[in-house]
């Protein structure tokens, strides 16, 4: 019996990914619409990476970080669109161990940074309205490579804690992972060993992870409206406000999706409800991202619209 079980555990050592197109009635249709996302999510992060390198009225700490948000949402969406897609237009749907490994921890790595980078912005944001008059000393390139180094540091080490531990887990229940890609709760599920121990793990470096952040970015927003609220010129708080307004959406938008995905109990959960929420902030962030900062944003805005007088130019 336990050869028997063994052979199994080592016959059938890939997944199957039972994913959205399995649950869409039009599955040829959503394989488009979700390539064509995908096509906006790369040009649109792209042509905002390189309007801030190339824009010299561009180079300065909140750009800076754009620019690796940008850099963030290409690999990420990059790390599970590809292989759903290609999947889909082959006719298969499995990933080898190996590769659900690495896929889980590229994309731990990248939401994780995420979470630190949305921190370190709002910290700029901070700095740059609470203390205009030490920003350039307090903000110089120096500390923000330092601050983007760090939070490509601490993402990593949620992708080095969390995917060694879940990938070790005995697998000899169905293989099928409910999921468009190696999520660690949509694995977790197919465990015959008892991991609620490890869950309980995992949920508290996911609360210490949103923790951080989530303090940084409320104590920098709590000085920054206070100081809003005792300038008296209107204009000056106008442009604080445009200033502030684009990176809290992407805030609320990315922590929102994170915290239902990692930290709500397992009750609220169905794999339907998880697919929907992880096609939000894994598919849509990304296209939405660069939308949020270009339209909201004059000098990206002007920046644009001088590129493309360029470009009609020549």
């Amino acid at each position: 019996m336990e050869n028997t079980w063994v052979a199994n555990h080592t016959v059938r050592s890939d997944f199957d990914l039972v994913g959205l197109f399995s649950q869409s009635k039009h599955p040829a249709l959503l394989c488009v619409v979700i390539f064509v996302v995908f096509l906006m999510a790369l040009s649109g992060n792209t042509m905002l990476i390189l309007l801030i390198h190339y824009d010299v009225h561009l180079h300065n700490p909140m750009y800076f970080f754009i620019t690796q948000l940008s850099l963030m949402d290409v690999m990420y969406i990059s790390v599970t669109v590809p292989k759903m897609l290609m999947d889909q237009v082959m006719g298969v749907n499995k990933i080898s161990a190996p590769e659900c490994g690495m896929q889980m921890f590229l994309y731990l790595t990248l939401v994780g940074s995420e979470f630190f980078l949305l921190a370190a912005m709002a910290y700029d944001r901070y700095v740059a309205i609470c203390h205009p008059l030490h920003y350039p000393i307090l903000m110089n390139h120096r500390v923000c490579l330092i601050l983007v180094s760090s939070c490509w540091l601490l993402g990593s080490v949620d992708g080095f804690m969390l995917t060694p531990v879940t990938m070790t887990f005995p697998f000899c229940r169905s293989r099928e992972i409910h999921h468009f890609f190696c999520e660690v709760p949509a694995v977790m599920k197919l465990s015959c060993s008892d991991t609620s121990l490890y869950e309980t793990l995992m949920y508290l470096c996911c609360v210490l992870m949103l923790l951080i952040p989530v303090t940084v970015i409320s104590s920098s927003y709590s000085f920054i409206l206070f100081t809003i609220h005792r300038m008296k010129s209107a204009e000056g708080r106008k442009k604080a406000f445009a200033t502030c307004s684009s990176h809290m959406t992407v805030v609320i938008l990315f922590y929102g999706a994170a915290i239902y995905t990692y930290m709500l109990p397992n009750s609220y959960h169905t794999p339907e409800n998880d697919m929907i929420v992880s096609v939000f902030y894994t598919i849509l962030t990304p296209v939405l991202n660069p939308l949020i900062y270009s339209l909201r944003n004059k000098d990206v805005t002007k920046a644009l619209k001088k590129c493309g007088i360029c470009l009609s130019g020549n």
